[in-house]
C-alpha cells in the first residue's frame, strides 16, 4: 500500500494503528493457544468463546483495511480496492482448488481459517502489479 506509515497520509496512519491493535490480541491468543493455555477447554462448549475471541480480530483487521478504502482519495480507494477484490478473487481460486483436491484426489485437509493469511498473500502478491485503478 502506498507510504501508509510515518509519512503517509492520516488515514494510512490509523490504518497502521488499527492493524498493530487488532493484531497485538489475535497473536498473543494464538500464542497462548500454541503454549496449551486453552488445552482444557478443547471441544467443550467454552472453546466457542475462544474461536469468537480469536475471530474477531481478524473480523477487527479487515474492518480496518475497509475504513482505509472509505477514508482515503478516490484514487487509493480504487486501487486498494482492485486489490482487494483481485486477491479475494485469487484465494477464491487457491481455496477452491484445494478444496476439490481434497474431495477427489486424497490431498491433505488444511483448516478453513487458513483463507485469512491466504487471502493477504495474495493480496501481497498482486498489489505491486496493481498500479491504476482502471
Amino acid at each position: 500500500m502506498y507510504a501508509i506509515g510515518k509519512n503517509g497520509t492520516a488515514a494510512g496512519r490509523r490504518y497502521v494503528a488499527r492493524t498493530f491493535a487488532f493484531m497485538a490480541p489475535y497473536i498473543a491468543i494464538n500464542v497462548a493457544a500454541i503454549f496449551g493455555a486453552f488445552d482444557e477447554i478443547y471441544g467443550k462448549p467454552a472453546a466457542w468463546g475462544l474461536a469468537l475471541a480469536v475471530s474477531a480480530p481478524v473480523i477487527g483487521q479487515i474492518w480496518a483495511t475497509l475504513s482505509l478504502m472509505n477514508e482515503s482519495d478516490e484514487f487509493i480507494r480504487a486501487l486498494i480496492a482492485k486489490q482487494f477484490v483481485l486477491a479475494a478473487g485469487l484465494a477464491m481460486a487457491i481455496a477452491s482448488v484445494w478444496g476439490f483436491g481434497e474431495s477427489y484426489a486424497g490431498a491433505f485437509h488444511l483448516p478453513a481459517w487458513l483463507i485469512y493469511p491466504l487471502f493477504w498473500a495474495c493480496f501481497g502478491v498482486v498489489a505491486p502489479f496493481v498500479r491504476s485503478s482502471r
